[in-house]
């Protein structure tokens, strides 16, 4: 991806890509994104980049030795800190539904801006709303106090946020409203499909935002829109 996708794709929300990726496949059904309500720490500002993935949990405490639990948080960090750019942490939480522990703080979100992630997508637990590193939006699957007994079970596997399954690498974009995993056969063609899909989309709202639009001039509208949308 050249610089100028990417100022675009920052640029847009994420339903807007999901919209612009089925106008790149030419049919509607693209199914790769979350599913259900999320927070997102920062609702005004897109995530984007390629995905770092982890498991944790957080209700019990480990079984293996705390060597094993260091060694395995430390290369968590590395990998992180050494993952090509843009990247997004993107972590699953193995005990969805009933998440407790809150990975993501105030110290992880400073660490992870630091190393120059875009930003983390989870299903766990987000706290400390107040003191979060600022423009390192974190989507998470829920707000609570504690960290419980948090520690990573393992690195770099295929994960499953909110119904979403990402690999290791997949272009992720995220926001207010969710996440989806940029196909990349699409990526050539999306800001072309973007433009596309804007210009349709002002056949219908130019004309319902000037004053005295009817029912006929909905109607000629909308029909001119549907002519022209996927």
């Amino acid at each position: 991806m050249d610089q100028a996708l990417l100022t675009l794709l920052r640029s847009v929300d994420t339903p807007t890509v999901c919209n612009a990726i089925e106008v790149v496949q030419g049919r509607r059904g693209f199914a790769a994104f979350t599913r259900g309500t999320m927070i997102c720490t920062e609702p005004g500002q897109a995530i984007l980049g390629l995905a770092v993935t982890a498991r944790i949990a957080a209700i019990a405490p480990p079984t293996e030795s705390p060597a094993v639990i260091r060694a395995r948080r430390m290369a968590y960090y590395w990998a992180m800190h050494d993952a090509p750019k843009p990247a997004v942490a993107v972590i699953e939480d193995v005990d969805f539904p009933d998440c407790i522990g809150a990975f993501w703080g105030e110290v992880n979100t400073t660490i992870h801006k630091g190393f120059g992630l875009s930003g983390a997508l989870t299903n766990g637990v987000v706290r400390d709303l107040g003191d979060l590193a600022s423009g390192f939006p974190v989507v998470a699957g829920s707000i609570g106090p504690s960290h419980g007994f948090v520690h990573v079970r393992d690195l770099g596997t295929p994960v499953t946020i909110m119904g979403l399954r990402v690999a290791q690498g997949d272009l992720i974009h995220a926001d207010r409203h969710g996440a989806v995993a940029i196909p990349p056969e699409v990526v050539p063609e999306l800001a072309a499909a973007i433009a596309r899909m804007q210009q349709t989309e002002r056949l219908v709202l130019d004309p319902a935002r000037q004053p005295g639009f009817t029912y006929a001039k909905f109607e000629a509208a909308w029909d001119a829109f549907e002519k022209a949308r996927t």
